[in-house]
């Protein structure tokens, strides 16, 4: 057995579970760092009041994660309740992708007070990691672990985990006001001595029983007051602090007014927390006022019982015991998990709604329910709806991100936002990724359904021009689609498309049937076969051998038809080719009506696509890099570059699948900086 080392006989090590788990570990590995790792864990929730299997818990998990030991041994080895336990804590070890950790929290507050003693320890050992791993960590925990401890009101470990990420995300504001702190401590100390002289005999004399202490000052809140009223060091009044504890609530108001008698109050700076509780709550009486020599004194006073919630927080509520329900505090702790959730699971859910949703956190430290896959866009609108429509930007955990970042649970979301409301239109394409919610969708919609009818049909047809003209397609007959989308005029069709109701490529499926019945015959219809080399249906000739024309490059979606040529099979054209209209007047006899094929969506076509834009390094790596996370593969490519006006031009013939595709492409293309126009182009004429 590995023999304890002498500063880790904790007074506690006498539990007969504790004893166990101990052994256990020792079992388990030749290694003292997981066992001292363990018991330092312990500690820390001893000094939380907490029970013998959380202490226990404690002191097993670094080992059952280090080993990677399935936790299914401990139901056996010691209870299934312990397994559960552990189990917690691994899931919320993978707070960066799984929302079972919020899940968990509420199942049992204990996994989460093992996870944020488990924190703790990380951070006071995060001097032996490299700066990278020590700013990822801090961020972690100063986003979402001290928040966490913030909300279930454990004080004490909140201020510790906040304290040592600041060392690491500010470490020359940390040293300064540690210098600071350090250079006048001796004098501060005499002060805070005659202050408890003096309040001790004033409240004696009330015939109030008091306890009163000097107060610690945690450095990251001192520099977090400096930030936020923009104060000197030195302006700071609360570095000079005391406490003062009492019986009972009539106690603490009895002991303000004896404090107020004997220095004159900063009336800004009283707060009243006991009749106003703080949402986790915190309960206590903060008042500040000018104490002796004419310097600036806070003065807390709450009862003992307040002050133990403060310090341990859910914790201070904890009496677990086989069979016995915990007391209404504990329920009071968790009550704001549930409430921010907007916990509706019921007993008919199935197991797999954990995986559907995950959870953000605003900068306040809140939690926003959203599902799998949203955006800082989703955020916003979950939010306000006004932020929503004021969002402009976003930061996720303290970096920049596009509006279309794919979330993860645990990320902290910053929303930008303008002063006025103004969504985009683009963000209910679909196929761009801003708005994955349909609860965002819909107030989107709602946002344009409110603006000007005729502002509507405007906006409409000229999104659907520029979407033709991109991808050089004759217009819609706006009448008969409205049939098919149940409106009754083609004006409704186009307020709907610039309402965002209606997106193009719903049109473009809708009009393409449309178009193809409209498709005058070419010749008469005999047999049907299919051509396997080009997915095509050819009427009228039986089994040929067929290509696509490199003139017009069509794709599935276009109206097309045959041309039959000589020794070379049929040519696919699209109707509107310029070399058709010359066929139909020479060669009239060798068209042939074609039909795409059921299974064209298993092969690629060749597209022409014209880029222009302003010069600028890397432009064609970005375009390049973009066509290749999508998965198209380039046929040909050249370069045009204008050196007076500093403008390049690009012709890209590209593989794609379907129009659909195509018009996802260019809507990426376009948004690359730089980028004035991309669409779609006809190659200089070629006979077939």
């Amino acid at each position: 057995m590995v023999q304890l080392k002498k500063e880790l006989q904790y007074i506690w090590l006498d539990e007969p579970l504790v004893q166990k788990a101990i052994a256990w570990v020792n079992a388990q590995s030749s290694s003292t760092d997981l066992l001292t790792q363990g018991q330092v864990m312990a500690d820390i929730l001893f000094d939380l009041n907490m029970d013998a299997q959380s202490l226990a818990a404690a002191i097993i998990f670094p080992t059952i994660s280090a080993l990677k030991i399935k936790t299914e041994i401990l139901n056996t080895e010691f209870s299934p309740q312990m397994s559960k336990l552990i189990n917690g804590v691994l899931q919320m070890d993978a707070i960066q992708g799984s929302s079972k950790m919020l899940l968990a929290m509420v199942e049992d507050v204990r996994v989460v007070l093992i996870k944020l003693a488990e924190q703790v320890y990380v951070m006071r050992h995060l001097r032996d990691k490299d700066t990278e791993t020590q700013l990822t960590i801090a961020h972690q925990t100063m986003n979402i672990y001290a928040p966490l401890a913030n909300r279930l009101g454990v004080g004490q470990v909140k201020w510790e985990l906040e304290d040592l990420s600041f060392r690491y995300l500010h470490p020359d504001d940390y040293k300064n006001i540690a210098r600071l702190l350090e250079e006048k401590r001796l004098q501060r100390e005499a002060y805070i001595d005659d202050i408890l002289n003096i309040l001790n005999n004033a409240l004696r004399e009330e015939g109030l029983e008091a306890q009163v202490e000097g107060r610690v000052k945690h450095i990251y809140s001192i520099w977090r007051k400096m930030q936020k009223k923009n104060l000197d060091y030195h302006q700071i009044y609360d570095v000079r602090a005391v406490r003062i504890l009492v019986p009972e609530i009539k106690d603490c108001y009895a002991a303000l007014g004896t404090v107020h008698q004997l220095w004159q109050p900063i009336t800004s700076e009283f707060d009243d927390y006991i009749a106003r509780p703080k949402e986790n709550g915190y309960r206590s009486l903060h008042t500040a006022v000018f104490g002796p020599q004419g310097k600036a004194l806070e003065v807390q006073i709450r009862t003992h019982k307040m002050h133990e919630e403060s310090e341990l927080g859910v914790a201070s509520h904890w009496r677990y015991k086989e069979g016995v329900k915990h007391d209404a505090g504990y329920e009071q702790k968790l009550a704001w998990l549930r409430e921010l959730l907007e916990w509706q699971i019921d007993a008919e859910l199935p197991s797999q709604f954990v995986d559907e949703h995950i959870y953000a956190l605003t900068p306040k430290g809140d939690i926003v329910d959203l599902p799998i896959g949203a955006t800082p866009l989703d955020f916003a609108y979950h939010v306000h709806t006004s932020i929503g429509h004021r969002c402009r930007g976003a930061k996720v955990n303290g970096h920049m991100v596009p509006l279309t970042y794919k979330l993860k649970t645990g990320d902290q979301v910053d929303v930008l936002t303008t002063k006025e409301n103004k969504p985009s239109r683009d963000w209910l394409n679909l196929e761009l990724g801003y708005a994955v919610s349909a609860r965002t969708r819909q107030k989107i919609q709602s946002w344009f359904r409110q603006q000007n009818r005729d502002h509507n049909i405007a906006t409409g047809k000229a999104m659907i021009d520029r979407e033709l003209e991109r991808l050089d397609l004759k217009s819609f007959n706006y009448e008969q689609l409205a049939e098919k989308f149940n409106y009754k005029t083609g004006d409704e069709i186009l307020a709907a498309m610039g309402r965002g109701d209606i997106g193009f490529h719903q049109l473009l499926n809708a009009a393409g049937v449309s178009l193809q019945s409209l498709a005058p015959e070419r010749a008469p219809k005999l047999t049907t076969v299919k051509s396997s080399t080009a997915n095509i249906t050819i009427n009228g000739v039986g089994n040929l051998l067929t290509q696509l024309a490199k003139c017009c490059h069509p794709v599935p979606g276009d109206s097309i038809i045959g041309y039959i040529t000589i020794g070379r099979g049929v040519t696919i054209h699209r109707k509107d080719c310029s070399n058709i209209f010359e066929f139909e007047e020479h060669h009239k006899e060798r068209l042939v009506q074609v039909e795409w094929g059921e299974s064209r969506a298993t092969r690629t076509y060749a597209v022409s696509v014209h880029v222009e834009a302003y010069d600028r390094p890397d432009l064609l790596r970005d375009i390049t890099n973009m066509l290749s996370t999508e998965k198209i593969s380039l046929s040909g490519l050249q370069t045009h570059i204008n050196a007076m006006q500093q403008t390049i031009q690009l012709d890209i013939v590209m593989q794609v699948v379907d129009m659909s595709t195509l018009s996802r492409l260019l809507d990426r293309m376009n948004s690359i900086p730089n980028v004035i126009s991309a669409s779609r182009y006809q190659e200089a004429k070629n006979r077939s």
